[in-house]
């Protein structure tokens, strides 16, 4: 699906357009009389079990939307770190409400001249609703905050100093609800001297070293070509979040959870970090090779890449075989993996000649039984028409207003849950789209909502 078979998140579908208040029953928000306090279902329902309580049947309504239903989540995500992170937690079943700028949305909704509303945005925003408040006017911060009291778990990644300008940080939220899990996604956390600078993917790969490593030998930098740093913080946010929630199971208390990208590319870097700190060895950019193992590649074909390796030195040696190179084993450059480690640059021209000589779908064919490691270098084509793909449901399609088709097909869950599998239950969210029955759950009347959405507050 293109970019531009989508409407705009700010303009809805033309049949409302003509329906009379649409923006008074679908874009609104604001500050009224609210009802008393009361729990979230997640926070109700955890009242009455035990860490030693056993688990509900599948069969039951209890977890019908997936692990996390019942859980509230308040979203003030922009972008891609922080938004990833909610989107895994409303694919789990938590009630996920986004809640936006009047008027401008988060920030994704980039035209590019391919469409007013982004793939970009549609593939970190499903499973949420959308609530356009304008949080710098008393009246927006008023009904934020009467949403924090049912939430539990707000999640911000606000430019640095932004939520406390705006009266809602941890210090306040946690005075109206203890029990929240208040996490926060900047570029380089909350302390330090670079707590104030702004955070970016491509940033916090320069300065946490993944674009030191990153690139082809005596190459310069490169980056992924994915937001990898962006989307580690989600991940590694979102188990946190889940770890504070079942700490609250026990303590009844909330805490504030603080990630950033620039300790998250650290984090990554695992045994290169290992070797540094350890052994004072620098890092190299090896491109597609490995470092201490030889062959370990990515080699042309004639029509792709194709990428094997041989871990030790009888994979080496069936390599050998397959490849019709019997002989190499006999060299003594070749012998063993710390000769061809050695003798990497005379080994590898003579395995690019051989691989060069057929395609990839041959290669595929020859290694096939082989025990070794191998795979095609696939392109977004290969990719999703891979058997594979199609077995383990990693494509979804469901409906979607804002396409000319009618539907937009949607990666599924990397994880499968045999009791309480999670759901994709509801297209990403026109701007603003759920605003009028949002605030109608905490108390609003509809006078009230239409007096708001005059004045821009909501």
């Amino acid at each position: 699906m293109s970019q531009g078979s989508l409407l705009s998140r700010s303009t809805f579908p033309p049949t409302l357009l003509m329906t009379p208040n649409w923006a008074v029953r679908l874009v609104a928000t604001a500050a009224c009389r609210t009802p008393p306090r009361q729990l979230s279902p997640f926070r109700a329902r955890i009242r009455s079990y035990s860490a030693s309580t056993p688990t509900t049947t599948p069969e039951s309504q209890a977890w019908k939307n997936g692990p996390l239903t019942g859980v509230k989540v308040l979203d003030l995500s922009r972008v891609l770190a922080a938004s990833f992170c909610t989107q895994i937690l409303a694919d789990y079943g938590a009630e996920v409400i986004k809640v936006e700028d009047v008027g401008k949305g988060e920030g994704t909704q980039w035209k590019s001249g391919l469409g007013p509303m982004s793939n970009y945005f549609v593939a970190v925003n499903r499973n949420k609703r959308s609530i356009c408040l304008n949080l710098k006017d008393e009246r927006g911060k008023e009904a934020f905050l009467e949403l924090v009291k049912g939430a539990d778990v707000l999640v911000e990644n606000m430019r640095p100093g932004v939520m406390e300008k705006l009266g809602i940080d941890y210090g306040v939220v946690r005075k109206l609800n203890p029990g929240i899990i208040y996490a926060s996604v900047s570029g380089y956390g909350p302390t330090g001297p670079y707590a104030l600078r702004a955070g970016y993917d491509i940033i916090a790969g320069a300065e946490g070293g993944m674009l030191h490593l990153t690139g082809e030998r005596n190459g310069p930098p490169v980056r992924p070509g994915l937001g990898l740093t962006d989307m580690c913080t989600g991940l590694f946010m979102h188990g946190a979040i889940i770890a504070a929630l079942y700490t609250r199971l026990h303590t009844g208390r909330g805490q504030k959870l603080d990630g950033s990208l620039f300790e998250t590319q650290i984090a990554l870097l695992t045994n290169v970090a290992s070797t540094w700190l350890n052994a004072g060895k620098e890092a190299e950019r090896w491109g597609s090779q490995h470092p201490t193992i030889v062959p370990y590649d990515a080699f042309k074909s004639k029509d792709l890449y194709f990428v094997c390796g041989a871990t030790n030195d009888k994979q080496f040696r069936i390599l050998c075989d397959v490849l019709d190179l019997k002989r190499l084993p006999e060299d003594p450059r070749f012998a063993t993996n710390a000769a061809r480690v050695k003798h990497r640059d005379d080994l590898t021209p003579l395995l690019k000649a051989t691989f060069a000589g057929k395609t990839t779908d041959e290669w595929m064919q020859i290694f096939e039984g082989s025990g070794l490691p191998y795979a095609p270098i696939n392109t977004m084509a290969r990719v999703f028409s891979h058997p594979q793909t199609h077995a383990r449901e990693m494509v979804h399609e469901m409906k979607f207003d804002g396409a000319i088709s009618g539907t937009v097909s949607v990666l599924g869950s990397a994880v499968k849950f045999s009791e309480t599998p999670p759901t994709i239950r509801r297209q990403p969210p026109l701007l603003g789209e759920h605003s009028r029955e949002i605030l109608q759950e905490i108390g609003y009347t509809g006078e009230r909502i239409a007096e708001l959405v005059d004045q821009k507050v909501i």
